[in-house]
């Protein structure tokens, strides 16, 4: 009877902890409203005080786009292998790849301070802070959806037409959500005790942006560094956005599944040791 009952126990704490791993996700649901207005007010503050406000948000991937024509396809002309790539090609494939850098990039820079930086919020015990970190994704996400929008309207007006498999990005940017959010959690948590992962941050999305295939295809590497480069978590990003919107390939399912679980499993994971550790954060801050 006794090992009835502890089987019995052990099958409930195991149904429980399974349970936890969606518990993220409740705390969106919850708290969708409070997030979405922050979010909304992190992205509008950005732009505060500066004459064309929010169309700056707009207008820089555009002006950044021109540049990688003009530097790319003038200054350092380059080949792709693939096809006959034009010079506004060129510019599109550097295009997308800096559109998941750059995701990544304001992640790491932003997400070790962002509990550190509202210490007003952390002391009030009614406050859910696990959805601070959440702001730097949300944010990081708008301007990867505009200058992915950016980027469709430019190929649409140069070649005509776009290609069908367009509408799989929406696909590829789940996983890049997921991974942004578990590393942000982690960063946010401890940033609180280490003020030095800003500077980390920073460091490691320059070194991220030579490391990752924006500059040149994985094809072009060594075959001993390329499972290397596939552990990159921007690398399937780059090559899933670049096969649906450039190429007109949709990308393996097999690959955007073990990438989606892995992205889930970061999410988790960085909840986890948010919330394990934010008790101590007010006697810090």
């Amino acid at each position: 009877m006794s090992r009835f009952r502890g089987c019995c126990r052990w099958t409930v704490y195991t149904k429980l902890q399974a349970l936890k791993i969606f518990e993220p996700l409740v705390h969106f649901v919850r708290y969708r409203e409070l997030i979405l207005q922050l979010a909304r007010r992190d992205i509008t503050g950005r732009y505060r005080g500066s004459v064309l406000g929010l169309a700056w948000s707009f207008l820089y991937p555009l002006v950044m786009l021109c540049a990688y024509m003009l530097v790319f396809g003038y200054v350092f002309p380059f080949r792709w292998p693939g096809g006959e790539w034009t010079m506004t090609d060129k510019a599109l494939i550097i295009f997308s790849g800096m559109i998941v850098h750059q995701f990544y990039a304001e992640c790491l820079y932003r997400a070790p301070t962002s509990i550190s930086m509202t210490p007003n919020l952390v002391k009030k015990v009614v406050f859910p802070l696990e959805v601070l970190p959440l702001i730097t994704v949300l944010s990081a996400a708008f301007h990867a959806v505009v200058s992915t929008l950016i980027m469709v309207v430019f190929y649409l007006v140069v070649h005509g037409s776009l290609q069908p498999t367009v509408p799989l990005v929406i696909l590829a940017f789940v996983p890049m959500l997921f991974f942004g959010v578990g590393i942000s959690w982690l960063l946010g948590g401890a940033g609180v005790f280490l003020r030095d992962l800003a500077q980390v941050g920073g460091v490691i999305a320059t070194i991220l942006l030579f490391l990752s295939p924006v500059f040149y295809p994985v094809s072009a590497l060594p075959a001993w560094a390329v499972p290397l480069f596939h552990l990159n978590p921007l690398t399937p990003s780059i090559e899933q956005i670049r096969s649906v919107l450039l190429l007109g390939t949709p990308f393996a399912a097999q690959q955007w599944f073990m990438v989606t679980i892995s992205s889930v499993l970061v999410a988790a994971l960085g909840y986890g040791c948010f919330i394990r550790i934010k008790k101590a954060f007010a006697d810090v801050l």
